[in-house]
């Protein structure tokens, strides 16, 4: 199957970095960030046995790693983001496959064209295009103020177009506790009161997934704990790679970049080896929910 990647129109708009600004986020995000996730990912499609059956919609694919790891798996791919930058790096990650009008073949050795879609909307009216059987939204939530707004209508756009009884994953923060790089993304709250409506840390909650999966209509079917430990090379590699999750904007926005840099690098010495390494131990849950 043809991968394809979307680029999801935003519902909410909010202060945007500058166009250099956003380039740096997304590489860094890419280079650094998105990795640390990679056990999370593996365990689902371990779980649900993702294959060449598997037609799969990514939500919030950032620059396209979870959907090369599912696509290695033998499992048609689209990718749908908010963020241009990051979706520009998965169709580079994606190419030759996912550049349009390129010539791609399958695992037949069958030749077949490779196409990319302007939106979301887009895919859903295009009655040719076969139903996905696999939602996942890999960018967890219940971390920040508000972060599962946005899901809300991409879920709902998705599911329209998902077959009876396909498999939702949802994926959130773990309990504080068990969760190191909570402490870091205290900062977030404590540079400006407002974080709490605009974006900022909150604790994550036991029914978070669940509430998701309940507003959707979906129906939860299992769900699991995965370890996945943010390991970086240095102390800039480290706060660079957790600005570029975008949890810190709203209190970038708030006082300052340099501010902002201080206090991450303050909150992140507690985890800092004799090796000058950053690790800090983390676990992630998913939900797996089935569609009406």
């Amino acid at each position: 199957m043809t991968p394809t990647l979307v680029q999801h129109r935003p519902h909410a708009a909010s202060a945007a970095p500058s166009p250099a600004e956003a380039c740096a986020r997304a590489r860094d995000w890419a280079e650094i960030q998105e990795r640390m996730l990679v056990p999370l990912y593996e365990a689902v499609y371990e779980r649900l046995e993702v294959g060449s059956w598997t037609r799969l919609l990514g939500l919030g694919c950032g620059s396209g790693l979870a959907l090369l790891i599912a696509a290695s798996r033998g499992a048609g791919v689209t990718g749908v983001d908010a963020d241009r930058e990051r979706l520009a790096l998965a169709r580079e990650r994606m190419a030759p496959e996912a550049q349009g009008g390129r010539e791609a073949r399958d695992g037949d050795g069958r030749t077949r064209d490779a196409e990319l879609l302007d939106n979301l909307a887009s895919a859903a009216a295009d009655v040719r295009r076969p139903l996905y059987n696999m939602i996942t939204a890999f960018q967890p939530i219940g971390c920040a103020a508000g972060d599962s707004e946005g899901l809300g209508p991409a879920l709902e756009a998705a599911v329209e177009r998902s077959e009876h009884g396909a498999a939702v994953v949802l994926t959130g923060w773990g309990p504080p506790e068990r969760c190191a790089t909570s402490g870091v993304l205290r900062v977030a709250g404590r540079l400006t009161d407002r974080m709490r409506s605009a974006g900022g840390w909150r604790p994550a909650l036991r029914d978070d997934l669940e509430d998701v999966a309940s507003q959707a209509g979906l129906k939860p079917d299992g769900s699991g704990r995965v370890a996945c430990p943010f390991g970086y090379a240095d102390m800039e590699s480290a706060v660079r790679g957790l600005l570029s999750t975008g949890l810190y904007a709203a209190a970038v926005r708030a006082t300052d970049q340099a501010q902002v840099d201080k206090e991450i690098t303050e909150a992140l010495h507690p985890y800092r080896r004799r090796d000058g390494t950053v690790w800090m131990p983390n676990v992630f849950r998913y939900l797996i929910a089935r569609t009406p």
